[in-house]
């Protein structure tokens, strides 16, 4: 099943081109520390800017790595129809488990244009979908409603809300059930999503510390939410500093530190600030982490 803390990875890159070498080293690293999925070409992993081709490698680089340890749910996202049906085809392909497909954005369909999108996907393809719904940079947002008929499709399995309202939880649980995997899109609100019903999350703060976001989860999972605030104190600064300049910079920047890969990242991002750089590593000795 997909739960817990599923980490939306960055890509590496050096000298301009994926480094795959550091990419599959991280993959192991993330499910030697207990992560428990992944999520390569998300927008953590700069997908806007990766080329069809390195998307694609990208995808089979992620699959080849965790070799069935634990679920890959490929982001397979785009504005146009065929071209996210491409990419969940290509998923499946890859052996991913599942594909993390974005609403539209920048067309602004309707609530009807959104379901058609997702039920040509579904009708194409025999890949269990994870509906994504970023009202925040997708302009659009998934109204209850429908998720509510996206969740009849035989194929979508549940969804990655990013909307940081948790009482849509209860919501979509009256309208999709109680197996509708609901993950939350926000570090920050992971617990409290968890509280009203949620599963875990995709998250970026577990790119830096995959152990203390997968003992939180499972903390949050099991019920013990008294360990679950402990470690949410602990990683609170990591959930709001690491968007203090725009993702994935801040991230790289603190992997870069624990020699995990280079810093560099694609225009129209930039490295991060100085001020940036300063609070993240502060966040980073508040949850204890070393480098």
């Amino acid at each position: 099943m997909i739960k817990g803390s599923i980490t939306a990875l960055v890509t590496p890159f050096k000298n301009g081109q994926i480094d795959e070498g550091s990419f599959q080293e991280f993959v192991n690293w993330q499910i030697d520390n207990g992560t428990h999925g992944l999520v390569p070409c998300g927008t953590t992993g700069e997908s806007a800017t990766l080329s069809d081709e390195e998307h694609r490698r990208v995808i089979a680089l992620c699959v080849e790595a965790a070799d069935g340890r634990v679920p890959v749910i490929a982001g397979a996202g785009s504005n146009e129809t065929s071209v996210s049906v491409a990419y969940a085809r290509h998923a499946k392909e890859e052996g991913a488990d599942a594909a993390l497909v974005v609403t539209p954005y920048y067309n602004k369909p309707n609530q009807e244009g959104i379901f058609q999108h997702f039920k040509a996907i579904s009708e194409a393809v025999d890949i269990p979908i994870v509906v994504y719904n970023i009202p925040g940079r997708s302009v659009v947002d998934i109204t209850n409603d429908t998720m509510g008929r996206l969740s009849k499709l035989p194929t979508v399995i549940g969804c990655k809300d990013a909307t940081g309202e948790v009482d849509r939880v209860q919501g979509l649980i009256d309208r999709c059930g109680e197996d509708f995997i609901q993950l939350s899109g926000d570090d920050g609100t992971s617990l409290g999503h968890s509280v009203h019903g949620g599963k875990g999350a995709i998250s970026v703060g577990s790119n830096i510390a995959p152990r203390l976001y997968s003992d939180f989860h499972e903390a949050m999972l099991e019920g013990d939410y008294t360990k679950a605030k402990a470690l949410n104190a602990k990683l609170d600064r990591l959930h709001k500093d690491l968007f203090l300049c725009p993702s994935p910079s801040p991230a790289k920047y603190a992997l870069s530190l624990m020699g995990k890969m280079e810093p560099s990242v694609r225009l129209p991002i930039v490295p991060c600030s100085e001020a940036t750089k300063q609070a993240v590593e502060a966040a980073m000795k508040r949850a204890e982490l070393s480098w």
